[in-house]
């Protein structure tokens, strides 16, 4: 099943006759746990994102019109929280390039292109934290987003869910990010810049199962 509520992460749509530009791409629902209120961290264990419920996407902006939307279907990732010391805690996911969609086959075969993720060359985006810092109620995860051959230092607030006990005995938990705005061109990539906004907002949810041995 796939979610559709958060990486989750970036992709630049462009125009490729009016069959693309008026699609409206793929639509972002809001996950019921970002109304509730976000528990902290109270245990040390290791989870592995779940992949089925997960959503790395963003939204761009086209001829100052509108905005489309897309996501990555094909990733992994790993959570570590050290609950008594956040110093030893960290994330991190990959995303595969080549499973962008945005429900119009040829804006996507082109996003593959050169012209803009040249998939080809650049398979993978990863994002790999630095720091988790404790903001109240939330966190900040402040890591490197790599994207294109190019690394920069990104800072990702977002706010926990659970642990629960998942219907097949797992222990689980949710992670809402609030969303967050990068620019294409600080990563190199800048084709038709007339059309296609520089600015892509980049919305990440995700569930993460604690692995059998992640209690440390």
């Amino acid at each position: 099943m796939k979610t559709k509520p958060i990486l989750a992460l970036l992709t630049l749509p462009v125009a490729f006759g009016a069959y693309v530009v008026f699609h409206p791409g793929i639509a972002y629902a809001e996950t019921p746990l970002a109304k509730l209120t976000p528990t902290a961290f109270k245990d040390t264990a290791t989870f592995t994102v779940d992949g089925m419920h997960t959503f790395i996407g963003f939204d761009i902006g086209h001829l100052a019109l509108s905005r489309v939307q897309g996501r990555f279907d094909k990733l992994v990732g790993s959570l570590h929280i050290d609950a008594k010391d956040l110093s030893k805690s960290n994330v991190q996911f990959t995303a595969q390039t080549d499973s962008v969609d945005t429900n119009v086959a040829p804006r996507d075969a082109d996003l593959r292109s050169p012209n803009f993720f040249d998939t080809a060359k650049y398979p993978e985006l990863t994002f790999k934290s630095t720091q988790i810092l404790k903001r109240g109620r939330s966190y900040l995860a402040v890591g490197d987003l790599s994207l294109h051959g190019v690394t920069k230092s990104v800072s990702i607030p977002f706010k926990a869910f659970g642990p629960i006990k998942d219907p097949w005995g797992n222990s689980r938990i949710g992670v809402v990010a609030d969303p967050i705005v990068i620019h294409r061109s600080d990563f190199g990539i800048t084709f038709d810049a007339d059309s296609i906004s520089d600015d892509v907002s980049v919305r990440i949810s995700l569930e993460a199962t604690q692995d059998k041995n992640g209690t440390q």
